[in-house]
């Protein structure tokens, strides 16, 4: 491991990755930009989990290991640290798969980007919803899911969601900083 990734995954400020996914990092050789991009999308998926605990049921845990690994793939594909691309999603799946990460957890590398389909979870629906908001991107129609999942009387749950989405939002250039200041090499 680098001393930058190192730097990244310990820096102040932001909560720690579940063990089992800095551990991956670490095996993988991830770079720098790649462990603080996770870290701040951890730490936003807590307090996703934290607000929405008791609005739904769900697995916490679950949520909090897939915004920890949800751009794993991103070691295969580099390019994608810094520039568009969907190829990280399949790939993170079968790294994680074959790193022995569950089927059910290493999902979430393939659903990220997918939230509109059919079949997503709420687990799923939380950890795309923390992978656009660190930045303060707002997707309605991605926000709409959450808000039906969620259930209750409609409008009152949209406008809780927008308050917590808010804000998070509200916190996104620090976290832009953070991730911004590591390299996307090694």
């Amino acid at each position: 491991m680098t001393d930058l990734l190192r730097a990244a995954l310990d820096a102040p400020g932001y909560a720690p990755l579940p063990s089992r996914a800095r551990e991956l990092l670490e095996a993988l050789g991830a770079p720098p930009r790649l462990g603080a991009h996770l870290r701040v999308v951890h730490d936003v998926a807590l307090s996703l989990t934290g607000w929405a605990a008791g609005r739904a049921s769900f697995d916490a845990a679950a949520v909090l290991f897939g915004a920890a690994t949800h751009d794993i793939g991103k070691v295969r594909h580099p390019a994608e640290l810094s520039g568009p691309g969907s190829a990280h999603e399949p790939a993170g799946y079968a790294l994680l798969v074959s790193c022995g990460v569950s089927e059910d957890l290493a999902r979430f590398a393939r659903t990220h980007g997918s939230w509109s389909a059919p079949d997503v979870t709420g687990e799923d629906l939380l950890v795309s919803l923390a992978d656009k908001v660190w930045k303060a991107k707002r997707v309605p129609e991605l926000e709409e899911r959450v808000v039906s999942w969620l259930g209750g009387p409609a409008w009152e749950t949209f406008m809780a969601l927008d308050d917590e989405l808010s804000r998070i939002a509200s916190e996104a250039d620090s976290r832009l900083a953070f991730q911004g200041s590591y390299p996307t090499d090694g």
